[in-house]
């Protein structure tokens, strides 16, 4: 797939709605209402275009990079590199790897660019554009050559997936402050809005911190276009990520989003297919304002919020078991919906000429 021959369908299909609608409110009127589960699981048989949406071998892909822009003191997170952060995620030794496991999530370290070598891992793949960007305070961050490069070996990873489901997530010191350049000037909003910052964070350090920020933004004031403003100001893990959601998005898979990078990843992919957006649910793995911001530009919230601090990834492993129960709604509890007491309203069976597929791709007709 190119950038410019998009296979994106937009998921609105307003009789498959109100059937799914009516789906869920039949099992409301048996075991009373479950909040937001019954938006989710609506959602969820849009992105598949079914009344019985079904998801198989998800994949958690954390999408590693390293940023020219820590040379100036940013992004330096719990004092590690993204090299041994990588590494402890392929060893166990992240809360996100232990809940992937314990959630049947398949999780993968993609190097997009860290800076230093990895040894060899059955759950890394080793997708390199560069050793890293270059900073993008004094000139671009990679060249235009790079940045497609990046979204082809997202589309190809994403092409290859065993799976229909696909969680994003980001590592590398300087990737939020990447994707706050990122998202400031795709929606034209002061970068401020979208830098990562906690109660504990020193007003010097904020103040250095957008400091640089305004300083990139200065040296590339007149980058617009969605694939320059990457090159100027993204990493290689928002490339990759960008290409990833656009082929999962062309095949009808579930996109589930964790973190500021992701979203501006999505952001910058909804420039190219704006579609992209309707496979997409949001997750969180920490608290700060950053991410609300982020999260306000799609008029989205995330599925859960649990007060977290920790690494992109968390939310992802935390929120599958939610997606995992909206979508069981709509399949588990089927014969349940079926055998409601007579004269209680048509459901779905009532609808003429609807057609839709099932999850094994076989056409579903109702009477």
């Amino acid at each position: 797939m190119s950038l410019n021959q998009s296979l994106i369908s937009p998921t609105a299909n307003p009789e498959l709605e109100k059937a799914l609608r009516d789906r869920v409110d039949r099992h409301a009127a048996i075991a009373g209402g479950l909040g937001e589960l019954e938006p989710l699981a609506v959602r969820l048989g849009l992105v598949q275009n079914s009344l019985t949406p079904r998801f198989r071998d998800p994949v958690l892909a954390l999408f590693a990079a390293d940023h020219g822009l820590v040379v100036d003191r940013i992004g330096q997170q719990w004092g590690r590199s993204t090299r041994e952060q990588a590494q402890l995620a392929l060893q166990n030794r992240l809360p996100v790897s232990v809940f992937a496991r314990l959630q049947g999530l398949q999780l993968a370290v993609v190097d997009c660019g860290i800076a230093e070598s990895l040894p060899p891992h059955a759950r890394l793949m080793a997708r390199k554009i560069a050793h890293g960007t270059r900073n993008t305070r004094t000139g671009p961050a990679m060249t235009l050559e790079q940045a497609h490069a990046g979204v082809r070996v997202g589309m190809e990873i994403s092409d290859n997936l065993p799976g229909n489901v696909l969680a994003c997530a980001s590592m590398g010191q300087g990737s939020a402050e990447s994707a706050a350049l990122v998202l400031s000037r795709l929606m034209d909003l002061p970068v401020r809005e979208f830098v990562v910052s906690g109660p504990d964070m020193r007003q010097d350090e904020l103040n250095h911190i957008l400091g640089v920020l305004h300083a990139a933004q200065a040296r590339h004031r007149e980058v617009s276009d969605p694939m320059e403003v990457l090159a100027a100001f993204g990493g290689f893990e928002l490339a990759v990520m960008m290409g990833a959601m656009l082929v999962a998005a062309s095949k009808r898979h579930l996109i589930i989003v964790d973190g500021i990078t992701a979203c501006a990843a999505l952001k910058l992919a909804a420039r190219i297919a704006a579609p992209v957006t309707d496979y997409a649910v949001f997750c969180r793995s920490h608290v700060h304002r950053g991410l609300d911001e982020a999260l306000a530009t799609f008029h989205a919230s995330a599925l859960l919020e649990l007060g977290m601090d920790s690494a992109d990834g968390t939310g992802a492993t935390l929120a599958w078991p939610m997606i995992r129960a909206a979508a069981a709604l709509l399949t588990d509890l089927h014969d349940l919906a079926e055998a409601r007491p007579p004269n209680t309203g048509s459901g779905v069976d009532s609808l003429s000429g609807g057609v839709y597929r099932d999850s094994g791709g076989d056409p579903r007709l109702s009477a």
